[in-house]
């Protein structure tokens, strides 16, 4: 299984943060993939998509890396209603990462 990439499977993952971004990381890729048009930014989006989806393999990441990576996405593909859900999935998810507020 590891030659393909692949991770073993454990039963659950250590952060159920974690395998929420990974699941809208990767369904946001796969939109993006099969989104016939072209656009400016999208070299952008791909690379951050890419970025993000390695930081879910690390362990947790970083909430500012989370969020700058976020920014370039929403940024890159905003405009994209077809990709609006994908986005609204994946900044929920960076969201979970977010410190409680304090009162």
């Amino acid at each position: 299984m590891r030659s393909l990439g692949q991770r073993p499977v454990t039963g659950i993952d250590d952060d159920p943060r974690v395998a929420e971004l990974r699941t809208a990381v990767s369904r946001l890729r796969r939109e993006l993939a099969a989104h016939p048009a072209e656009f400016p930014d999208r070299g952008i989006a791909e690379d951050e998509l890419a970025a993000l989806a390695a930081m879910t393999s690390g362990g947790i990441p970083e909430t500012p890396r989370l969020r700058r990576s976020l920014l370039l996405i929403a940024g890159a593909i905003g405009s994209v209603s077809a990709l609006a859900r994908g986005l609204s999935d994946v900044r929920d998810a960076v969201d979970l990462f977010a410190e409680p507020r304090r009162n």
